[in-house]
């Protein structure tokens, strides 16, 4: 079963619709009992890194959740800031992050570009390499973008799909069993729907 983590962040409801219409089992994941019992995680998020490091630290699923993913390899799928959170840190605050990918998560302000802040709207996504989690959207993939900093991975091999706003920029990362992405698939239509059933088939 898919458990989306409801730690306070983002909007939940949306992907358990979504997978209800896609008429895969999802539930929602609020404390480490709950986390147990699933075979994928999606770990949705907005607003800014340290509130949702707080947060999530708060729920008291922390430690439960770094155990499923590091030790027991549950995949995993982290949403706007849930992505961001699976640095190691951000410019945006002091907390450090789950760790997870190596990388850093940027400001598109410190690019010093006449860009309007935040990246908000529709954008083209290209996958980059063996991105199963992009199965059939090679190509015409379009999704919901709304942030103000991105996720620069240190290692070229995690970027699993590339953007532009100002520069290319990695807006899905991947690593053995951990994904994430930028943008909002709950809000990106028969796009997001394909990519959260493609989550939900690896």
């Amino acid at each position: 079963m898919i458990r989306v983590i409801d730690y306070g962040l983002g909007n939940v409801s949306a992907f358990l619709n979504m997978y209800k219409r896609l008429n895969i089992e999802a539930a929602v994941a609020r404390d480490a009992d709950e986390l147990r019992q699933a075979d994928k995680l999606i770990l949705p998020g907005v607003g800014a890194f340290d509130h949702a490091m707080e947060l999530l630290q708060a729920s008291g699923m922390r430690g439960t959740l770094d155990e499923l993913v590091t030790q027991h390899k549950i995949p995993v799928l982290g949403i706007c800031v849930g992505m961001q959170i699976l640095a190691r840190g951000s410019d945006e605050g002091k907390s450090a992050g789950l760790g997870w990918i190596d990388g850093h998560v940027k400001g598109f302000k410190s690019l010093g570009l006449d860009l309007l802040l935040p990246h908000m709207g529709w954008n083209d996504v290209q996958p980059v390499g063996d991105a199963r989690l992009f199965a059939g959207l090679e190509g015409d993939g379009r999704f919901y973008f709304l942030h103000s900093f991105y996720f620069q991975c240190e290692r070229q091999q995690d970027v699993a799909a590339v953007s532009r706003y100002g520069i290319d920029f990695g807006c899905a990362v991947h690593a053995d069993n951990i994904y994430g992405v930028q943008f909002h698939p709950e809000k990106s239509h028969h796009f997001g729907a394909q990519l959260l059933k493609n989550f939900a088939e690896l």
